[in-house]
């Protein structure tokens, strides 16, 4: 039958029967909120790129982690900005880091809050490559035993997640060996499986201060018209001990979500990255878009296209919004 028998507009007139026939839901229970530990105490620098996120001390994250919590969502994403670097990233593996020492003051203050640590070489080196160099390249194998130590320094912190961003051949494998010889069997591996050399990390360099000093990651990083490949690298990840599966960016990759979605069916994570955070909160502080409809929009449709967690700068804007 069709019009004028079917009308489905009729689903549409109310906010009532739109509720009550929608088909995607998104809840804070799908998000992740990152944040940017730097040194000190009682510190927090906003980022200009990033309204509304900045850079906090290992207290100030702890306290504001109760407010995320308290909204709903989680888990946190860890990133540090360390007091110094050099080329190995000898920071970002120590027990005494910027991230070790974050994770424990919330397992403090919020024990129940899952705390995920990103796991790369990028923040910590003074060239802001994702690992060793030889000369002007990244010498994957050498990276690996360093990817190792720091996701075991995390571990060993209390981090209930390790989440592999670098894009090394072999480091989950590495990382699953290292963590499961020293008896952190049950500690999670959220690989980066599908991360995209892409234009949207602008703001989050920024925030990071982990723009390469030369070059760029093209040679590591996936390149953006390859699809065949990514479910290859989330394939092989799988194979070598992930627990769990990312694709970043998320909006410019959708299909890559709901293809990964599809083939490998696994608990799969979407990024929403600092770019596509900060495309809408300019538009909107110019008038140009409705910021608060855009973000929803955006974080309904990557649960929509198969995401089963959302990492985002709008987790806690969001949950409250959610909540209300």
């Amino acid at each position: 039958m069709t019009f004028p028998i079917q009308r489905l507009r009729r689903l549409r007139k109310t906010e009532v029967l739109r509720s009550m026939v929608r088909e995607t839901h998104l809840r804070p229970s799908n998000l992740i909120m990152p944040l940017f530990v730097c040194p000190g105490r009682d510190v927090c620098v906003s980022i200009p790129s990033m309204p509304g996120n900045s850079r906090m001390s290992a207290d100030r994250i702890a306290e504001y982690c109760k407010e995320i919590q308290d909204a709903g969502v989680p888990a946190v994403l860890l990133f540090g900005i360390p007091e110094s670097k050099d080329p190995t990233g000898t920071s970002g593996y120590t027990p005494d880091g910027v991230v070790q020492t974050a994770v424990r003051e919330i397992k403090k203050s919020c024990p129940e809050l899952a705390v995920i640590t990103d796991v790369c070489l990028c923040e910590y080196t003074n060239h802001g490559h994702c690992g060793v160099l030889k000369g002007h390249d990244v010498d994957n194998d050498q990276t690996l035993p360093l990817l190792q130590k720091m996701a075991l320094s995390h571990a060993e912190a209390g981090a209930d997640i390790v989440a592999p961003s670098d894009m090394m051949d072999g480091r989950i494998g590495a990382i699953r060996q290292c963590l499961d010889s020293n008896g952190f069997h049950d500690t999670i591996i959220l690989a980066y499986a599908a991360k995209f050399a892409s234009a949207f990390y602008g703001p989050f360099r920024d925030a990071a201060d982990s723009a390469p000093a030369f070059g760029d990651r093209r040679s590591y990083q996936m390149d953006p018209a390859n699809g065949d490949e990514a479910m290859r690298e989330i394939a092989l990840d799988l194979e070598e001990g992930a627990d769990m599966i990312m694709v970043k960016p998320g909006l410019p990759y959708l299909d890559i979500i709901w293809r990964a979605k599809q083939t490998f069916n696994a608990p799969l994570a979407a990024y929403n990255v600092s770019g596509e955070f900060s495309m809408i909160k300019a538009a909107g502080e110019r008038g140009w878009l409705d910021e608060e409809r855009a973000m929803m929009e955006s974080l309904v449709c990557l649960k929509r296209a198969g995401a089963d967690l959302i990492i985002t700068y709008y987790a806690l804007e969001a949950a409250k919004k959610i909540s209300a």
